[in-house]
């Protein structure tokens, strides 16, 4: 073994060296050399035959149950009726039913949002649902918790998640960017130190490429991060009298990943895994697209909002899709 190992790295110093050297080498040689700048194989591990990775000593499904069920709203473009309607199709009950479809297809994690003013009522119906479905049901999904911490109040949105039962937590999307946006990188840190000081994986969240860079450059360390990652060709298809400056009157670039080239890019630089978020562009992008483009640009999990009827097909379509990966560059970091 370790002469194996000694050759591959003489081999690679070699290459760096001498680019005369390719020439020179043997057919098994540069074959070795090939196989050693392929990215890493999806590792094994898995919930009920749906690939799962680790962040920490957390098991998670690589497709993650969304939380628009539980907040009651999503983003729908210009469409101004869906959160309300989500709010009357997804009472506790359907909530439930969703998650135990979810578990039985091999997804053992959703996300559901903490939050102050109206998510006091949010946190309400996170917890309530969530011991329900815990207590009575024998449920066993685990929540990842969205929180959203403010200048003034770092933690008590964290400590709801915390004291009921939540396995992590990361900042809301927005909240990071207007950190990052306002020069408070500095109070990200602390976000996941508290966070990490309570037993929970940290993370996170972005909609804006600048928040996981500046959060790089200073040195910060979260367990994960939460970012947006979709194609935008479909605009172009569905919307052909429009470009990404119209989408901007839409109010669109607070949500949407409108240069995701760049956002692959710089991932393949981070060395944490990534949940990548939006990657269906809500409902504009079937999710044989949609995962397969996020999957092979270098997600490690995918975060999708889904309705009951629509898990069985999401799970089949993710379990096909992580076992035909061709393209991947970035290696797995979970």
């Amino acid at each position: 073994m370790s002469k194996n190992l000694n050759r591959r790295e003489f081999f690679k110093k070699s290459l760096i060296t001498s680019a005369v050297v390719t020439s020179a080498l043997s057919f098994e040689e540069k074959t070795l050399l090939a196989q050693m700048k392929k990215p890493a194989k999806l590792p094994a591990d898995s919930v009920k035959g749906l690939p799962a990775g680790r962040i920490g000593q957390v098991k998670i499904s690589r497709l993650i149950c969304g939380g628009n069920l539980i907040n009651g709203y999503a983003h729908s473009r210009d469409l101004i009726y869906v959160s309300e309607l989500l709010g009357h199709y997804f009472t506790d009950e359907k909530v439930i039913e969703t998650w135990q479809i979810s578990e039985e297809n091999g997804i053992n994690t959703a996300i559901a949002n903490v939050r102050g003013g109206k998510g006091d009522e949010q946190i309400e119906n996170t917890v309530r649902i969530l011991n329900k479905y815990w207590n009575e049901r024998g449920g066993r999904i685990q929540w990842i918790a969205q929180t959203n911490p403010q200048v003034d109040d770092l933690t008590s949105s964290i400590q709801k998640a915390i004291d009921n039962g939540a396995v992590g937590a990361f900042v809301q999307g927005g909240v990071g960017d207007n950190f990052v946006k306002n020069g408070r990188v500095d109070l990200l840190g602390k976000v996941i130190e508290f966070i990490k000081q309570n037993g929970l994986i940290a993370g996170i969240g972005g909609h804006n490429l600048r928040t996981p860079m500046a959060c790089e450059k200073a040195g910060i360390e979260p367990d994960f991060y939460m970012k947006t990652l979709h194609s935008t060709s479909y605009w172009s298809s569905r919307r052909p009298d429009q470009n990404l400056d119209v989408i901007d009157n839409y109010n669109m670039d607070n949500y949407w990943d409108k240069e995701p080239d760049k956002t692959v890019e710089f991932m393949k630089t981070v060395k944490k895994p990534w949940i990548a978020y939006k990657v269906l562009a809500a409902g504009a992008i079937h999710p044989r697209d949609g995962f397969k483009y996020a999957f092979e640009n270098g997600a490690d999990f995918v975060c999708v909002g889904m309705f009951d009827f629509q898990v069985i097909e999401n799970s089949i379509i993710a379990k096909d899709v992580l076992k035909t990966i061709k393209n991947r560059e970035r290696f797995w970091m979970a």
